[in-house]
């Protein structure tokens, strides 16, 4: 082969080696290509059913959240707080309790009655504004300066009434339960609520002759309150 013939030969050798060469790459490209974007689908795929579930999940952290906030506000509701408050009737409801009188919440008055051999009437009404309770128990009425104290004139024991408004009490006091002579002269009481009361209040009332007097319960009728026998 001549030496030109042998070079057209290698040139056409590498023109035809390059041609293929190329193609090869190409195809190879091609294929990369291909892995690369079936790879990103195939991620985009897989991050969307983790991004599904999230959301799915966020929905039910919602809806546990609000259950939780309901059950809140049901326990801080009305219902148990109402519950917990008042004095049970027994029927069912509750009342709401008061606070037990002090003398210093009631406007007092005594004066003298003729029936029955004659005895004071007190009456006791709450002043404006308040509500209170004389307690079921026997007013605490005292004579002198030696405190000279009221036993019972009933045998039974009172109920308690509540002071509010117009209602009034009443309670009767006979100074002197014997028919013997002699006694203390007097002109004036004092009345307290219980024992306990640190506001007694002394109530003009006339000369009264004092000895081993009585008081009645509260009532809320001043007929009630006269003390007999």
């Amino acid at each position: 082969m001549s030496g030109n013939r042998r070079k057209a030969f290698l040139v056409s050798a590498v023109l035809v080696g390059g041609a293929l060469l190329m193609t090869a790459c190409q195809d190879t490209d091609k294929a990369a290509d291909t892995g690369a974007s079936q790879g990103s689908s195939s991620a985009s795929g897989d991050a969307a059913t983790p991004s599904g579930s999230s959301a799915a999940g966020g929905g039910q952290g919602t809806g546990k959240g609000s259950g939780a906030a309901g059950k809140g506000s049901g326990a801080t509701g009305g219902t148990e707080d109402g519950a917990g408050s008042g004095a049970d009737t027994g029927n069912g409801k509750r009342e709401p309790v008061g606070q037990s009188c002090g003398a210093n919440d009631i406007s007092w008055n005594a004066r003298s009655e003729t029936q029955a051999g004659g005895y004071i009437l007190i009456s006791a009404k709450a002043k404006p504004g308040i509500t209170c309770i004389l307690p079921a128990a026997l007013p605490t009425v005292a004579f002198g300066s030696d405190g000279t104290e009221a036993g019972p004139a009933e045998q039974s024991a009172g109920k308690q009434i509540t002071l509010s408004g117009n209602t009034t009490a009443y309670a009767g006091v006979n100074p002197k339960s014997t028919n013997a002579d002699g006694g203390k002269e007097l002109d004036s009481i004092i009345v307290a609520v219980g024992n306990d009361d640190p506001d007694p209040v002394s109530l003009k009332v006339g000369t009264i002759t004092v000895d081993k007097p009585v008081v009645t319960n509260w009532h809320t009728s001043a007929t009630d309150a006269v003390p007999l026998g």
